[in-house]
């Protein structure tokens, strides 16, 4: 009997501590969106005055800017969503947009030389770099989250109460891992 309880016990403190992680983990994860969230913002913010610094100089490269905006639309539509994968592809959308208005920009000395410029583009640089770091935090969680709730035994509790997997942020095609190439 006392080898019963015992045995009971233990089992008791396996579930209560694999649900306690699962729980941890998966708050850990939605605070770590929530810091690329934060970056996301900031270049959303960023996006109309680097478009309107660009306007000025290349007044009839408007259907690139318009690319820019309408991605920037979309992906703050998308950050509304809730939709994690949804707002992971209008983001990488945003980025290929944004490549391209840098590139425009090597077709232009003066707004090449403008400072205005050339401090949007070094604040987005930033921004860049710091989102590029948080989403190596949400990986690196979401990789510990996915592995625990793929083992066993806790995937047994991690059924039983609904904890699910993420997706990993990662880049839509092989296309955007390229550098980009600019033409003169």
């Amino acid at each position: 009997m006392l080898y019963i309880l015992i045995f009971l016990v233990l089992v008791g403190l396996f579930f209560m501590g694999a649900y306690n992680k699962l729980v941890s983990l998966k708050n850990k994860v939605m605070e770590s969106w929530s810091g690329i969230d934060v970056q996301l913002k900031r270049r959303h913010d960023l996006i109309p005055n680097l478009v309107n610094t660009v306007k000025g100089y290349a007044a009839h490269e408007s259907g690139t800017l318009e690319k820019v905006i309408q991605a920037r639309n979309m992906a703050m539509t998308a950050g509304n969503t809730g939709n994690i994968n949804q707002q992971v592809q209008a983001e990488n959308a945003l980025s290929g947009t944004l490549k391209s208005l840098f590139a425009l920009s090597e077709n232009y000395p003066d707004l090449k030389a403008n400072t205005n410029f050339l401090s949007l583009q070094g604040t987005l640089s930033e921004i860049e770099e710091s989102l590029a770091n948080a989403r190596r935090y949400y990986n690196a969680l979401v990789r510990d989250n996915n592995t625990y709730v793929e083992s066993f035994p806790s995937n047994l509790i991690a059924n039983a109460f609904q904890f699910g997997k993420f997706e990993f942020f990662e880049l839509e095609n092989d296309a955007e891992r390229a550098n980009p190439e600019v033409k003169f």
